[in-house]
């Protein structure tokens, strides 16, 4: 025969179960997540990829797209012109591109000591 504290004992033990399962799925809940989350994140790495990729060339088609439309309009005389300086452009070294920073810090030294900072230090520059 079931008594009060047998159906108490029941009503425990499923909530106990209960917990379980809720645990369990939670978990297999969390690494579904996890998983898709990551297939997105490499999904994202490969349509930045493609996109920045679609871009430059994009870029690249305008350029010469603009070229070409500038040059359809010039003269016989202004073409030889953009001609001979874009050879004179070519035949030139290429340089290493520098970086922001530099030039504003290389400018600065040169700033100070080509303008005088007060009005009094102004006749001791022109007079040197």
């Amino acid at each position: 025969m079931a008594t009060i504290g047998d159906g108490f004992k029941d009503i425990f033990l499923a909530g106990v179960g209960a917990m379980a399962i809720t645990g369990e799925k939670a978990k297999d809940l969390v690494d579904t997540l996890i998983s898709k989350g990551e297939l997105t994140v490499d999904q994202g790495k490969q349509i930045n990829t493609e996109l920045k990729r679609k871009a430059d060339a994009a870029v690249e088609s305008m350029r010469f797209d603009a070229l070409e439309a500038r040059m359809s309009v010039m003269t016989p005389e202004e073409r030889a012109a953009f001609a001979a300086k874009a050879a004179e452009i070519a035949a030139r070294p290429v340089a290493a591109p520098a970086t922001k920073e530099q030039p504003a810090a290389e400018a600065e030294p040169a700033e100070a000591a080509a303008a005088p900072e007060t009005a009094e230090e102004a006749p001791a520059a022109a007079a040197e």
